[in-house]
């Protein structure tokens, strides 16, 4: 992911913001449910270079997925931005995947990219309907809206959200700056989100750190997380999530997608490997599991 990217973080300032005391009011009222999850996950499953280390020795192509969902239980799902699939290759998704597995599809392009976000055609409906054969390995779809995109165009945003199938979980992510600032506006984005049961997606990167807003809306979330090569700031900044994390979930979160980005998504099992280790140190009774390498041994980054 080139957004937010820098050519050095050695002097940078990861630091995450205070906590929103909006959050305050997402907690109280949401219900009391039992058991949260964190699903840790990557950007792709097409890595050839995972081969022998976290896929088998040997492992084909067309295998990938079917790898992929032993070492993480969910997946940035990338592929739907490009195009909407079609409901065969659904189902084998679904079939490839074991039961804690969850997709987390990104809506596509033709829809979030489109001046009218899809509202005067059909791939909105078409998306929908495709992506619920996904069942209950459907974690959460996310919107990611171009960066143009600013509060001025919060009525065509709730537009889609009252379109938007009811019944499929959604995240959106902003990019536009005026989302981040102290304003009337900015509010109105994230209680428009709350009051249509919808996400907020959270950016951690270096370039970019008003995206990081820490803003919550639902009971779920999701956080984007992007290291730099397995700096040493990534380590850090993840050990900063996992405080953050066991607070928001203590007070009533229900579920967590992190997904760990590292250039060309060469490193992030290793990231994945060091958010398992530490999320479950500080939060051992909420579920979650990490990537092994293939020989049986944790691939600890200690």
């Amino acid at each position: 992911m080139d957004f937010g990217k820098l050519p050095s973080v050695d002097n940078l300032d990861f630091s995450l913001p205070p906590e929103p005391l909006q959050n305050a009011e997402v907690f109280a009222a949401l219900p009391k449910t039992p058991g949260p999850a964190i699903y840790i996950g990557a950007t792709g499953y097409n890595m050839k270079s995972w081969v022998g280390k976290w896929y088998p020795a040997g492992a084909k192509d067309k295998d990938f997925l079917r790898h992929y969902g032993v070492q993480f239980n969910t997946i940035e799902h990338n592929t739907t931005h490009y195009r909407i699939p079609d409901a065969a290759t659904v189902a084998r998704w679904r079939e490839e995947t074991p039961a804690d597995f969850r997709f987390c599809p990104k809506i596509p392009q033709t829809i979030s990219h489109a001046r009218d976000l899809g509202l005067n055609g059909s791939e909105i409906a078409l998306f929908g309907e495709v992506i619920a054969g996904l069942g209950d390995k459907l974690g959460c779809c996310f919107l990611q809206l171009p960066p143009h995109f600013s509060t001025r165009d919060l009525n065509l945003l709730g537009r889609f959200l009252e379109y938007f199938p009811a019944d499929i979980p959604l995240a959106v992510e902003v990019r536009h700056p005026s989302f981040f600032q102290p304003t009337v506006p900015a509010e109105d984005y994230f209680q428009l989100l709350r009051h249509h049961n919808t996400a907020t997606v959270i950016t951690d990167v270096a370039g970019r750190r008003d995206v990081c807003h820490m803003r919550l809306t639902h009971r779920r979330v999701l956080i984007r997380f992007v290291g730099n090569g397995l700096h040493p700031t990534d380590h850090r900044r993840i050990e900063e999530w996992s405080g953050r994390l066991k607070h928001w979930l203590d007070a009533g979160l229900h579920e967590v997608y992190f997904f760990a980005h590292e250039p060309d998504n060469l490193l992030a099992p290793e990231l994945a490997v060091f958010c398992a280790e530490t999320f479950s140190a500080d939060m051992p009774g909420v579920a979650l599991r990490g990537p092994k390498q293939v020989d049986g041994q944790q691939g600890s980054l200690f």
